[in-house]
This record gives structure tokens, C-alpha cells and sequence, in this order.
């Protein structure tokens, strides 16, 4: 199982150096990094951004997307809605290393309840 690793800046005046930080301390092993270029606008929705989308096909049952902060990932709930549904229906574990949501896996109940019944 891979160790999937987003990243996001939302301007050119940003860098990623903080979430590096972040991820640096979790000790995720092999990851493998997506990280998006500045100019993808943080207003696209998140299913739309180039780099998430590669890591969406790239992802393999059981993967685990790692994100510093939920708000690199999303910042509405809408979105925050969408993204879950994709990551259920995929069968991907999500770890939000940094702030609200930290040290939780809003995907695990979802993953566990299917686990029990093939798709």
C-alpha cells in the first residue's frame, strides 16, 4: 500500500516548506508526492485540480492520502463532502497531519463497512 502525499500552494508568495515540515515530522515511509504548481487556483474544486487528479489515478486499494492540513486539501464543506465520497468509494484511507481534523481518518468507518462486502 502506497503513501500518497498532497501538497498545495494557493499563491506565488507561498511555499510548501511549512507543510513539508509537517509531513517531514510524520515519518510517512516511501511517500510518493503530488504537489501542485502555484498556478492552480485554490478556487478550483479540488476534484478538478491537475495534481489531485493524478494522484487519483494513481491511488490503488488501500492507499493513504497524507495532507498537512485540510485546508491545503479543501475549504469547503461541500468540497470536504465531495472529496470523502471519492475517497469511500475508492477505498482510500485519509491522514490530515496538522490542525482541525488532525490525527483522524474520515474515511476508516467507510472502509471498514464495506470491507465486509465485496463491491
Amino acid at each position: 500500500m502506497a503513501n500518497l502525499v498532497y501538497k498545495r500552494v494557493s499563491t506565488d508568495q507561498q511555499s510548501t516548506d511549512c507543510q513539508n515540515l509537517v509531513l517531514a515530522e510524520t515519518g510517512i515511509e516511501d511517500p510518493v508526492i503530488f504537489e501542485e504548481h502555484v498556478d492552480t487556483s485554490s478556487r478550483l474544486h479540488p476534484l478538478e485540480r491537475p495534481k489531485f487528479g493524478v494522484l487519483l489515478a494513481y491511488a490503488r486499494l488501500g492507499d493513504t492520502v497524507h495532507i498537512s492540513g485540510m485546508f491545503r486539501l479543501e475549504r469547503s464543506t461541500g468540497h470536504i463532502l465531495d472529496v470523502l465520497d471519492v475517497l469511500h468509494r475508492d477505498r482510500l484511507a485519509l491522514r490530515i497531519h496538522d490542525g482541525e481534523f488532525s490525527g483522524m481518518d474520515p474515511t476508516a468507518a467507510i472502509r471498514a463497512s464495506r470491507s465486509c462486502c465485496p463491491p
